[in-house]
C-alpha cells in the first residue's frame, strides 16, 4: 500500500465529488432546490452571527454567495481527501467519515422550513455514492500483494495505470452527471418560459414624470431597471415557483384563513406605484437602493377580507426559502400602497427580485418588509415572533432614515476650477424631502435644486452648482425633510436600523 500512497487521497477526493454530482443530478431530477451544498450553504447563513453576514455583503456585495459555496466546496475536498487517507489503514474510519458529512448535509437539510420527505433522497445516493466509489477505486490496493522483485514492480505499474484510468473515468463520468443535472433540472427554464408568457391586464408600463428628472448627466436615472436593481437575499438557488403553482396563505390572529392562488391576485384590482427599495445594509452613499415602478394588490384589502383580530400588531411574512421577517402590522393596513407586487416597470417580476410575488412597503428597510419569493402571511404579535435578522442582532422595526448621496462628482474625479455642477439623490420616504444643501471644505451650507417627482415615497434627484478654487476639496450633502428633520452627520453604523452620515467625496480642481 506504501507504493500507493498517494493514491489514497486522490480516491477519497474522486469518491467525494462522484457523491456530490451524484446527489447533484438526483436533486435536479426531483425538483429539490435544495441540494446537500446549497443547504448546507444556506445552514452557514442562518447560523452566521450578524456582524459576519454584515461583513460579507459591505466586502463581497454580490460575490458573497459564490465565495461561500466555493469556500464549502474546498473544504469538502480537503475532507474528501483526509476520509481516503484513513482508508488507507482503517475502513472503518472512512466509513465514519462518510457518515459525519452525510450527517452534517442531513442536519443542513432538516433545519430548512417545510422540507419534504424527497429533499433526504440526493443525500442517501451522494452517501452511497461516496462508499461504493472509494471501495471500488482502492480494492486493487487491497488485494495487491508487497513485492519488491520485478514482476511485482510490473504488477504495480500496471495497477497505478488502471488506478489513474479508474480514477480519471469516476471524475469524468461525475462531470458529465452534473451537466446532466443542469439540463434535468430545468425548473428555471420552465418559469422563465412561464414568465415570459404571463400577460397581466391591469399592469401599465412606467412613464418617468418630467417633473421628476433633474436633468443632470450622472446622476442616478430616476427609474431603475431590473439589471441594476441591488440584489440581497439569503438564498443559495433562487426558488423557481410556476405561477399557476404559487399559494399565499394568510392565517393566525385572523378571523378568517385565507389562501389564494396566481389567478385570484391576477383578477383582484390592481394598484400601481412608484417606491424606492432600500436596504439596511446600505452604507452612508452606497448603491444598495433603487427606485422601480411596481404593480400589485393592496395588502390592506387582503388582510380586511381575512378579518384582523385587535391584539395583532405584526405580520410575520416567510418566503418559499425560508426566509422571514416582520412587519407591523399598521404599516400593511394604513394607506400607503403595501403590496403583493406581480410586476416591476411594468413587466411580470423577474426571478431574481421575487417572482412571482413579492410584498412591497413603502417606509421601511426591506429586512422588515420585502420578502420575495413569499408564500406565508402570519398575523401575529411581535412579542411572539423573532424573524431572520432580528435574530442576528438588527431592530425590530426600522423605517428608512432620511438620507442623501452625491452621484456627481464622484470621489478621485478632477473637475475643472470654477462653477462646479454637483448632483444626486435623496429620500425621506412617506415623508418627502423638502431641500438639500451641499458644503464645501466644511464651509456654508448652499441650498440647491431638487426634482419634484409624484409621491414622497420615491427618491429625489438634486443638482446644483458650487465655487471651487484649484486644489484639493471635499464636498458633503445633507437634505431637510418636509416634516423640517435635518439630515444628522453623526455617523451610525447600519446596525441594528440603517446608517446615518453625510456623505461626502473628495475632488481635486484643475485651474
Amino acid at each position: 500500500m506504501s507504493t500507493h500512497r498517494w493514491a489514497w487521497p486522490v480516491s477519497g477526493l474522486v469518491a467525494g465529488l462522484a457523491g456530490l454530482a451524484t446527489s447533484y443530478f438526483v436533486a435536479a431530477l426531483l425538483a429539490v432546490r435544495d441540494t446537500p451544498v446549497v443547504a448546507v450553504a444556506e445552514t452557514v447563513i442562518q447560523l452566521s452571527p450578524g456582524t459576519l453576514v454584515e461583513w460579507g455583503i459591505q466586502q463581497l456585495g454580490v460575490w458573497d454567495k459564490p465565495v461561500l459555496i466555493v469556500g464549502i466546496l474546498v473544504v469538502l475536498a480537503l475532507a474528501f481527501a483526509a476520509i481516503g487517507a484513513l482508508a488507507a489503514r482503517w475502513r472503518w474510519a472512512a466509513l465514519v467519515g462518510w457518515v459525519l458529512l452525510a450527517g452534517i448535509g442531513v442536519a443542513a437539510v432538516a433545519v430548512q422550513d417545510a422540507v419534504p420527505p424527497v429533499a433526504y433522497v440526493p443525500l442517501v445516493v451522494g452517501f452511497i455514492t461516496w462508499v461504493a466509489t472509494l471501495e471500488l477505486l482502492t480494492r486493487r490496493f487491497r488485494d495487491e500483494p508487497a513485492t519488491t522483485a520485478p514482476t511485482g514492480e510490473v504488477a504495480a505499474a500496471g495497477s497505478r495505470r488502471g488506478f489513474v484510468l479508474g480514477a480519471s473515468t469516476v471524475a469524468v463520468l461525475a462531470v458529465g452527471l452534473t451537466g446532466l443535472g443542469r439540463v434535468v433540472g430545468r425548473g428555471r427554464r420552465n418559469v422563465e418560459e412561464a414568465r415570459a408568457l404571463l400577460r397581466l391586464p391591469g399592469v401599465s408600463e412606467p412613464r418617468v414624470p418630467h417633473a421628476a428628472r433633474i436633468g443632470l448627466a450622472g446622476v442616478s436615472p430616476w427609474q431603475t431597471s431590473e439589471e441594476d436593481f441591488y440584489l440581497i437575499h439569503t438564498a443559495i438557488t433562487l426558488p423557481t415557483i410556476e405561477p399557476d403553482k404559487w399559494r399565499l396563505r394568510i392565517h393566525g390572529l385572523v378571523e378568517n384563513e385565507v389562501v389564494l392562488n396566481y389567478q385570484d391576485l391576477v383578477d383582484h384590482r390592481l394598484t400601481e406605484a412608484w417606491v424606492t427599495l432600500n436596504c439596511v445594509s446600505n452604507p452612508v452613499g452606497g448603491n444598495l437602493i433603487g427606485n422601480a415602478w411596481w404593480s400589485g394588490v393592496r395588502l390592506a384589502e387582503l388582510l380586511e377580507r381575512a378579518g384582523v383580530l385587535p391584539e395583532a400588531d405584526a405580520v410575520l411574512q416567510t418566503s418559499e426559502d425560508g426566509w422571514t421577517c416582520g412587519t407591523p402590522l399598521a404599516a400593511l393596513t394604513d394607506d400607503r400602497d403595501a403590496m403583493l407586487a406581480l410586476a416591476m416597470n411594468g413587466r411580470p417580476l423577474p426571478i431574481e427580485h421575487g417572482f412571482p410575488v413579492r410584498t412591497i412597503v413603502p417606509g421601511l428597510y426591506g429586512f422588515v418588509s420585502a420578502t420575495k419569493w413569499v408564500v406565508d402571511l402570519e398575523v401575529t404579535r411581535f412579542d411572539r415572533i423573532e424573524a431572520y435578522w432580528t435574530g442576528k442582532g438588527w431592530a425590530e422595526q426600522a423605517p428608512v432614515r432620511l438620507a442623501s448621496r452625491i452621484d456627481v462628482p464622484r470621489s478621485g474625479d478632477d473637475v475643472p476650477a470654477g462653477a462646479v455642477r454637483v448632483g444626486g439623490v435623496a429620500w425621506a420616504q412617506q415623508v418627502g424631502i423638502s431641500g438639500v444643501e451641499v458644503s464645501v471644505d466644511g464651509g456654508a451650507w448652499l441650498p440647491v435644486e431638487i426634482a419634484s417627482p409624484p409621491t414622497d415615497d420615491t427618491w429625489v434627484q438634486w443638482a446644483g452648482s458650487v465655487p471651487m478654487e484649484p486644489g484639493a476639496h471635499v464636498l458633503r450633502v445633507r437634505a431637510t425633510s418636509k416634516a423640517g428633520e435635518v439630515q444628522t452627520g453623526v455617523e451610525r453604523d447600519v446596525v441594528p436600523d440603517g446608517a446615518t452620515g453625510w456623505h461626502t467625496v473628495e475632488i481635486t480642481a484643475e485651474g
